[in-house]
């Protein structure tokens, strides 16, 4: 009888152990799985804090200037003057968009292959890809200028131009040739107009 009760609580103790050991297989396999997800979710907010850089770098790279336009508009201006019979002149140019200068960039791009495997066996392979630009600086008398690779120009729209010889149909078409052949502008998209006393 002692053996049978020393038998019985013998294999209870082995059910037991049993029962604790696959609740702990079962807690570490959950804790995977969420260490999983939680890396999963941190690589996928570093890509995305990575993109907006990449923006700004290219934002950086563009200078506005304004000082070609107003220098066009006074060369213009020097220059009809001195046509016979046109007098003061004042020149007024419209663009569509402002010049920008595009400094010249190090680029450089390094590309990375990862093997990702999934728990049933399956792998896929992960290309990752990235391209840093930096900007190209000269030392100028001790200040950093990004160097210039080319200066776009801004598309002209149209002119107008007041002088005071404008009444004179022969000026006018003298005035309105002048600026046509310097600015590349159709005839119709250049106004001429006499200029009024003051």
């Amino acid at each position: 009888m002692l053996k049978e009760l020393f038998k019985k609580s013998v294999e209870g103790n082995n059910k037991d152990k049993k029962k604790q050991i696959e609740n702990i297989v079962v807690f570490i396999i959950i804790l995977i799985v969420t260490v999983l997800i939680i890396n999963n979710m941190w690589s996928g907010e570093e890509k995305q804090n990575t993109e907006p850089i990449n923006d700004t770098s290219k934002v950086l790279a563009q200078i506005s200037t304004s000082s070609e336009k107003d220098d066009l508009e006074k060369r213009l201006e020097n220059i009809l003057e001195t046509i016979n019979g046109v007098g003061k002149v004042n020149v007024l140019i419209k663009y569509s968009e402002s010049s920008t200068v595009v400094a010249m960039y190090n680029e450089t791009t390094s590309e990375s292959i990862t093997k990702e495997s999934d728990g049933d066996g399956g792998s896929k392979d992960v290309k990752e890809t990235e391209n840093k630009k930096e900007i190209v600086y000269t030392d100028e008398d001790g200040t950093n200028k990004p160097i210039t690779e080319k200066v776009v120009m801004p598309v002209i729209e149209g002119a107008i131009v007041t002088a005071r010889g404008a009444g004179n149909a022969n000026v006018k078409a003298s005035i309105v040739s002048a600026v046509e052949a310097v600015t590349g502008l159709a005839v119709h998209k250049i106004q001429v107009f006499e200029m009024g006393s003051k």
